[in-house]
């Protein structure tokens, strides 16, 4: 009987013991096949954004994003495109198109990002041609095709309407719905 039980535990470590070495080998190769490939996206977006002063009421635009993935976490970013700061009344819409560098990373899942961009407005409006520093902190959700971001943009020399009082700075909170694919 002690030698029955013997070889039982016997066969039960050796199974152990291949099914564990087999399941490990397996875990390899797949490691392998999940490789990441650096390499460039391209990202076609419409934005939406709430100026935080006056004399705007709302701001439309679109851009195209261009990424070159880093690692699974870590990508760079090239973003233009055209945006309108749109004002009732008989005052003047401000136009301008932003150009921005930045970081994107992501931190759950190779879903939610964090990203900074920094860069410039140029303003292309007939009244107004000045070009404004460009700050905008942003967070996101991106799939392998869709993406969207909330952030908050601020133009140092663009300007406003602080109780009647004329000045510079204008902030907005903008939303991002893009479209993107591997180049």
């Amino acid at each position: 009987m002690k030698t029955i039980f013997s070889n039982a535990k016997l066969v039960v470590v050796l199974c152990l013991f291949t099914t564990t070495t087999v399941l490990a080998q397996e875990a390899k190769q797949e490691t392998k096949e999940k490789k990441y490939d650096q390499g460039f996206r391209l990202g076609f977006a419409i934005n939406g954004g709430l100026p935080t002063k006056d004399p705007y009421d709302y701001n439309l635009g679109a851009d195209v994003r261009i990424q070159y993935d880093l690692s699974t976490r870590y990508s760079l970013t090239l973003t233009t495109g055209f945006s309108n700061f749109f004002v009732s009344g008989k005052d003047n819409d401000l136009g301008y198109i932003p150009v921005k560098g930045g970081f994107k990373a992501f931190v759950l899942k190779d879903k939610l990002y964090l990203l900074g961009e920094v860069g410039a407005a140029f303003a292309v409006t007939n009244d107004y041609d000045k070009t404004s520093f460009l700050i905008s902190p942003g967070i996101g959700y991106a799939t392998d095709a869709l993406d969207i971001s909330l952030r908050y943009e601020h133009y140092s020399d663009f300007p406003i309407l602080e109780n009647d009082i004329p000045g510079t700075g204008l902030g907005q909170i903008a939303l991002r719905l893009a479209y993107g694919f591997r180049l």
